[in-house]
């Protein structure tokens, strides 16, 4: 909400939005849609400037990540695997937009998860066909670019389509980025901004993780379709759709990095800003942090103790096992199993919406003693991270990481810290 606040301010019948001043007054309507794990505490912020001048609204989020809001309809829905109250909240932000007119204003809101949570089927493809695709590229490994692009052209909504749909409204995005680099593109795949990824695109990234003969009927029709021109592409730069359109990113991991890092520097530590555009699995960038870690005990290289590194991105995991968990949670199970007998050594590894993967849990907590104390209740932690259960490892210990939904998505987060 701040964020927006911050991006968007409002002064008499003049609104200014990231220093661009618009005239409320020509507006006819205003209306609010968008997608995402902290699109409702965006809708809360914006009918905090607006008020009485939003005519209507509808707008997505995963399960409990609400917020009171009152001109928008809040549609709740499934994450990562797309549900049917997703299919409903896409449809009711496409039928709103489609009645905007040259004198209306749209709004869209969009943060992380928002791919997931507004799942329009291209013509043909079922929501089943959907969901079973979203989990082939979720545990083949993909990256989330990856499958956004996937995504793109098996929607309705996504890579540009919304922006087609609200012409010739004027456009307004806001923001917050859950992609390294915070590519536009690929943020809740980017249903307002043009699209420079291709059908071809697809059929290159399914070939890559050994996907085509596991694609159902409908989507590899599709793609084929799309290939062949039978089906329109995305809408590219230089489409008449975006002339009318502003799109600012509102905030993003580096600046909740710098946050991280004002808080540990007032508490009296040695701080080090590693990297925002961290990717790659989960285990292998847990297992450099760990190094860092170790490097730090034997030489106070690179920055000395009391030291705190921090960094973020979003890494990824490759599903090997039938466990429960995500990739904060494999990241610190991993970062245990490196760190295990470092003194005065601690890692937390959380995801910034406050929901890792499909679980209650933001990420976990780990410290040298974690593996030890395992071991003396049973329990192992190899086979645990061998078969992705790192939920379950960290509930038989009390470590995991609940803080409940958090109304925002920034990627993810790690933090390293290491005592005098």
């Amino acid at each position: 909400m701040v964020a927006v606040q911050r991006t968007v301010v409002r002064r008499g019948d003049t609104l200014i939005v990231d220093g661009v001043a618009y005239d409320l007054q020509r507006f006819a309507h205003i209306y609010v849609v968008g997608t995402g794990k902290g699109s409702a505490v965006m809708a809360q912020g914006l009918e905090a400037i607006l008020g009485d001048r939003i005519s209507a609204g509808a707008v997505t989020v995963k399960y409990e990540h609400v917020a009171p809001v009152e001109r928008v309809t809040l549609y709740e829905a499934a994450h990562p695997i797309p549900d049917a109250a997703g299919v409903q909240g896409a449809n009711a932000a496409m039928e709103l937009v489609r009645q905007a007119a040259d004198d209306d204003l749209v709004f869209c809101l969009l943060s992380g998860g928002g791919s997931a949570l507004w799942p329009a089927p291209s013509g043909g493809i079922s929501l089943a066909e959907k969901q079973r695709m979203t989990g082939l590229l979720i545990d083949c490994g993909a990256r989330i670019d990856e499958i956004n692009v996937i995504r793109k052209h098996l929607s309705a909504v996504k890579g540009g389509q919304l922006a087609r749909l609200a012409a010739p409204a004027r456009l307004i995005t806001l923001v917050l980025s859950d992609v390294v680099g915070d590519r536009l593109d690929a943020i809740a795949s980017g249903p307002t901004v043009p699209d420079p990824t291709t059908f071809r695109d697809c059929l290159n990234i399914l070939t890559r993780y050994d996907l085509l003969d596991r694609l159902p009927d409908s989507v590899h029709a599709h793609l084929q379709q799309g290939l062949a021109g039978s089906v329109p592409e995305t809408p590219e730069a230089g489409d008449p759709v975006f002339e009318l359109g502003q799109t600012v990113v509102v905030a993003n991991n580096r600046l909740a990095l710098r946050a991280a890092r004002e808080a540990a520097e007032a508490r009296g530590y040695t701080t080090l800003l590693l990297s925002s555009t961290l990717e790659g699995e989960a285990r292998h960038v847990a297992r450099m942090h760990a190094a860092i870690a170790q490097e730090i005990c034997q030489s106070g290289q690179p920055i000395s103790p009391p030291a705190c590194i921090i960094s973020g991105g979003e890494t990824t995991v490759t599903v090997r096992g039938n466990g429960k968990g995500g990739r904060s949670q494999e990241f610190a199970l991993a970062a245990a199993l490196h760190i295990a007998g470092l003194d005065a050594t601690v890692v937390l590894s959380g995801g910034t919406d406050g929901t890792d993967g499909p679980t209650d849990a933001g990420g976990a907590l780990v410290d040298g003693r974690t593996v030890a104390r395992a071991e003396a209740l049973g329990l192992q932690p190899e086979a645990f991270l061998h078969r992705n259960d790192a939920y379950h490892f960290f509930q038989a210990l009390d470590d995991l990481l609940l803080t409940g939904p958090t109304g925002t998505n920034v990627m993810d987060m790690y933090v390293v810290l290491v005592g005098a």
